[in-house]
C-alpha cells in the first residue's frame, strides 16, 4: 500500500486522482486550507487523513506543520492545486502576482522541502500538475503563466538534485479539462461554459497514475494531454 499526499483533493482532477487512488486502497493524506474543509474531505474520503494549512500563505506553512502529525514516508506527493485569475498586465499590481505565485509556485515549493526527507525515505515520485500555460504564454493569463513557468523550473531542478535519492519527479501539462477551474476561466474570459467541449479529469487522473506506476527504472519526465478529436 502507497503513501500519498494530494493537493487539491476537493475538485477536478485532484478529486478525480484522489478517487482512483482511494479505489485501491493506498494511504491518502489530503491537503486542506482550513480545519473545516479538512472536515468536508475526511467525510467524502472516508479513510483518508489531512493536514490543514492554507496554500496562499507558504510563509505559515513550516509552524503549521510543526503542529500536525505528517506521514513518515510519501510514495507520491501529488501537486494539484492552483489558483487562476485572468487580468492584462496593465491591471495586474503586486497582489494579483503574489497571489498566484503563492499558490501556484511558492507553497508546492514549500511543501515538497517539508515533506521531501519523508519522499526520500520513500524513493518516491513527486507529480507536478502544471498547465499548457506552464509552456507558453497567452494574452491576459501573464500572471498564471509564470507562476506554472515556475513550476516547470521547480520539477526541473528538483529531478536532478533528487536523483541520486531515487526520487522521480513528473510534470503533466492538461489541457483545457471539464473542472470548476475551467468553468471560472470561461467566465472570466466572457465565454459560456460547456463541459461537453473540454477533457474530462479521468483521463489526466489516469495519465498520473500511469506515471506513478510505471515500473522502475523509467521515469516520465514531462507529459502533455490534450482534448482530442
Amino acid at each position: 500500500m502507497a503513501t500519498h499526499v494530494i493537493t487539491g483533493a476537493g475538485s477536478g482532477i485532484g478529486a478525480t486522482l484522489t478517487e482512483r487512488l482511494a479505489e485501491r486502497g493506498d494511504e491518502l493524506w489530503l491537503w486542506a486550507r482550513d480545519t473545516a474543509r479538512a472536515d468536508e474531505l475526511r467525510e467524502r474520503f472516508p479513510g483518508a487523513r489531512t493536514i490543514a494549512c492554507d496554500l496562499a500563505h507558504p510563509d505559515r506553512m513550516e509552524r503549521a506543520l510543526a503542529d500536525q502529525e505528517l506521514p513518515g514516508r510519501v510514495d507520491g506527493l501529488i501537486h494539484s492545486a492552483g489558483a487562476v485569475d485572468l487580468r492584462p498586465i496593465a491591471e495586474l499590481r503586486v497582489s494579483s502576482w503574489r497571489a498566484a505565485l503563492d499558490v501556484n509556485l511558492t507553497s508546492p515549493a514549500e511543501i515538497t522541502r517539508l515533506l521531501l526527507p519523508a519522499v526520500r525515505r520513500a524513493a518516491g515520485h513527486v507529480v507536478f500538475v502544471n498547465s499548457g500555460a506552464g509552456l507558453r504564454a497567452n494574452p491576459h493569463w501573464a500572471a498564471y503563466a509564470a507562476s506554472k513557468h515556475g513550476l516547470k523550473a521547480l520539477a526541473d531542478a528538483l529531478r536532478a538534485e533528487e536523483r541520486e535519492h531515487g526520487v522521480r519527479v513528473t510534470s503533466v501539462y492538461p489541457g483545457r479539462t471539464a473542472t470548476p477551474m475551467q468553468e471560472r476561466v470561461h467566465r472570466l474570459e466572457g465565454r459560456e461554459y460547456d463541459a461537453e467541449e473540454w477533457m474530462p479529469p479521468s483521463a489526466v487522473a489516469e495519465t498520473i497514475l500511469m506515471a506513478l506506476d510505471l515500473p522502475r527504472p523509467a521515469e516520465v519526465v514531462d507529459l502533455s494531454v490534450r482534448p482530442g478529436p
